[in-house]
Formats: structure tokens, sequence, C-alpha cells
């Protein structure tokens, strides 16, 4: 249904605007050959936008009258546009950016929302395995030692595999074992043919090199999206990864499932993590945005985040983020899960992010909340790569393609 309706728009306006753009390119043939290719350049940019506008209004008002499914995988990989610069005209005036005006507080991102209309739908393709070939997807997790936010994110993935039906399997290791009995249990489940996913929750102890414990995962396995040939060839645009690491493609997903456009925006990622900021900026990349990524060592960063379209804080560090480093209008992405003493709360903490959110909401147009944003599409990312693994493994179709 939305392939027609988006297509239908855009063929609409492509047939008048192609119309426009022959006729013109004719006369200036005849007249002006020096500047033809200026002018065309600015005109296919026009149409360009008007499509797009067509398509998203088409797409907008279809979404409201349906549930939301996880994005393709060639959507999420960004389109596939060659680097073509234009040429700057003779006498280049630059103009100052408009900004809207902001009088209202930002729009919440409902993580939560999303989450559960994309696990929904891979509940649905998760019986429907079960229907064809007898299986079901397998997901097995390592966890070494007893940090409580590991403990608590492993549970929050157990629970997620038992609403849409994937099997789940736990390795618990002590925190002073070995890291020859860490590969050994991820070994295991690389030759066990009903797990399709594996994971090794991190951070592990410090004594552990993490990169020999994660090269072990077999890549057809790898649905964290951590091993070398699945980084490597997400940051190869031309190659397509196995799988994308799940917190980027969170990221990625509650933009585009909020109708925010990606190509030519300035994105400031904030972290530089191999779990969040890496990936995420890579990922970005492929959506052709122009992307900044700041660190600890980054001089002046409120300024370089100031100046951002989107913003996508990553960092671990409470309340890094405040409304003086946003622009007015931008898209605030909030990956951070910081846990604050709270002697009110059940646990004894709570969970902030790294944005401010009450400072936040007075700036930008939409800000994702903690708890509530992020982490529950996530984990539902995760779900989704270990379907997809098991329909590689069962050779089954990718019915997931929009």
């Amino acid at each position: 249904m939305r392939i027609s309706l988006r297509t239908g728009a855009a063929a609409a306006s492509t047939e008048m605007g192609g119309a426009a753009v022959a006729l013109l390119a004719a006369a200036a043939t005849r007249r002006k050959p020096a500047l033809l290719a200026s002018f065309l350049s600015g005109a296919v940019r026009e149409l360009h936008d008007a499509t797009a506008a067509a398509a998203e209004g088409d797409y907008k008002a279809e979404t409201r009258t349906r549930r939301r499914r996880r994005s393709s995988s060639c959507r999420l990989l960004g389109p596939d546009c060659p680097d073509t610069w234009d040429p700057p005209p003779r006498a280049a005036s630059r103009t100052p950016p408009q900004q809207a005006s902001h009088d209202r507080t930002a729009t919440i991102i409902d993580g939560k929302s999303i989450a559960e209309d994309i696990r929904l739908h891979i509940g649905e393709e998760v019986r429907q395995m079960k229907s064809t070939v007898g299986h079901v997807p397998g997901l097995a997790v390592v966890l070494v030692g007893d940090r409580r936010d590991s403990e608590s994110y492993v549970r929050y993935k157990t629970k997620g595999c038992e609403e849409v039906g994937i099997k789940s399997l736990l390795a618990k290791l002590p925190g002073n074992c070995t890291e020859d009995e860490v590969i050994d249990s991820v070994s295991r489940f690389n030759e066990d043919p009903s797990v399709h996913g594996i994971l090794v929750q991190l951070p592990l102890p410090h004594h552990m090199d993490e990169e020999r414990i994660l090269s072990t995962i077999s890549l057809e396995k790898d649905v964290d999206g951590f091993h070398p040939l699945n980084v490597g060839n997400l940051a190869i645009r031309s190659r397509k990864p196995l799988f994308v690491p799940c917190a980027a493609k969170a990221c990625v997903e509650l933009l585009l499932q909020s109708g925010v456009e990606l190509m030519g925006k300035h994105v400031t990622v904030i972290g530089r993590s191999k779990v969040v900021g890496l990936p995420t900026s890579l990922l970005l990349q492929r959506h052709h945005a122009t992307v900044s990524v700041v660190h600890a060592f980054t001089t002046n960063p409120e300024a370089i985040t100031r100046e951002s379209d989107i913003v996508i804080s990553a960092a671990g560090v409470a309340n890094l983020v405040r409304g003086s480093w946003l622009k007015k209008g931008a898209v605030v992405i909030d990956v951070g899960t910081n846990p604050i003493e709270d002697p009110n709360s059940d646990y004894g903490y709570r969970l902030t992010g790294d944005v401010c959110f009450e400072e936040a909401v007075k700036v930008a147009s939409a800000v994702t909340p903690v708890p509530g944003g992020v982490g529950p599409v996530t984990i539902a990312m995760l779900l989704g790569n270990t379907l997809d693994s098991a329909k590689l493994a069962y050779g089954l179709s990718d019915s997931t393609e929009l």
C-alpha cells in the first residue's frame, strides 16, 4: 500500500517537473550552453525536493492509519547516491539559515510505542516461520559477572524474546572466570543450529580481551553487529553488512519513523564507542548526512553541537548536554542511560539521559525521553536481527522489505 501511494505522488511530481526541465534545457542549449549544467543542477534539486515532499505527505497520512513495522534493510542503510558536488555559482551570497519560530515545547518521540508496533510485526513473522519450517529463531546471551546494569539489560532482552516467540538461552559466568571459558560458551552456541543470534553482554571484566571474544562469534550469528567484518562492511557504502549494531539502528529507526530528513543535514554524534557512537556515525553517513563526532578531547563541543540539526548523544554522562548546547528546532536522540541515586525510587536509583531533558524540551523540536526512548527500540532491533539471521539459516525471503 505504501509503495503505491508514494510512487503515485513521486510519479505525478516527476511528470510535471520533468517536462519543465526538458523544455527549459532545450532553450538554454540554444542560447547559453555554458549555463546549462548549473541550471539543470538547480532544477533537478528542486524537483527532488518537491517529489520528496509529496511522497512524505502520503507516507505521514498513511502512518496514522496503520501500525509501524521496522524499516527494511535497504531503507535503514540509506540511498545509494554518488558524491557529485554541484559547482558553486560565481556570485554566491551567503544567507543565514532560517530558524522556525519555536513557541511550544518539543514533541516527545515515543520509543515505547514504536518498539511495540515493531515487536508485533516480528511476532507475526516468528509465528509464520514456525508454521512454515517448524522452527523459531533462537537468541543466546553470554553474561559475565554480576553488574546490576548488565543483568537488567539481559532481563529486558529475555523478556522481549518471550513476547515475540523467540527462544532465548543464557550462559551466566562468574566475573573471575577466564577468557577461554567465555570463548568456550560462545563456541558451543556457534555450533548449536537452534541458535541464530549470539551476543556477549558488554562491558566485560577488565582482565578480558573484548575484541578476541567478540571475533569468536560466528559472522552469521553476530546479531549485535560488532564483528570486524560487519563493522567494516557498514563503513563501505558499496557493501552491505549482515547486521547493523542495534543501538545505531535504533537511533536511525527513531528518526525515520518520526519523518526526520537525514540527507544533507548536520548531525552531531556525542561519543565514539564501538557500541553506539562509531556505528551510528557510519550509518548516518550512508544516509548522506554531514556528521560531526564529538568526544572527550574535542575543543569547544558546545559550539559544534549548537550548529547541528540533529544531536545524538551517547557519552554516558548524565545531563552533559544542556539547553545551551542545542540549536532551536533541533531533533535530539538521547542514548544515555545513567543511574542517579534516588532514595525515593524502589531500586534506590533512577535512570537519566545524557541530555538535560527539562532544558532540551524548551529548545528542541523533538526529543527522546530516558527511559522510554532509544532503549525499547534497541531491543526491538536486536529481535529483528535475530529473526533475519533465522531467515537466512532457513532460506526464507525477507518479508520486511517495504
